[in-house]
């Protein structure tokens, strides 16, 4: 089985920074895109950034220029670097990969999530 966990989210005032990372584990052949994704209350989920495998980057325009997404191939993890943090940042963002992976011979490619971690930026 495939697990994503996300980690470092947390409070933070207005104009400050946090870091969060992704960790895939599990039987994992390989993994394409990656990328952040986020949801506020009342709100929909929405595509905060992603990353392909190569490296290339795409983010809403929201936040280009705030964050900075990065990817660990080796280690199978993703990160995001939330700088100028605002207010309506304030969601839970969830990890999300496109990932090839095995049980026994059989083998499968589909998007999995992490469960979430909040993001809390106050005013």
């Amino acid at each position: 089985q495939v697990q994503l966990v996300e980690s470092g989210g947390g409070l933070v005032q207005a104009g400050g920074s946090l870091r969060l990372s992704c960790a895939a584990s599990g039987r994992i052949l390989s993994i394409n895109a990656m990328g952040w994704y986020r949801q506020a209350p009342g709100k929909q989920r929405e595509l905060v950034a992603t990353i392909t495998r190569s490296g290339r980057t795409n983010y809403v325009d929201s936040v280009k220029g705030r964050f900075t997404i990065s990817r660990d191939n080796a280690k199978n993890m993703v990160y995001l670097q939330m700088n100028s943090l605002k207010p309506e940042d304030t969601a839970v963002y969830y990890c999300n990969a496109q990932i090839t992976d095995y049980s026994g011979s059989y083998v499968s490619s589909r998007g999995y999530w992490g469960q979430g971690t909040q993001v809390t930026v106050s005013s």
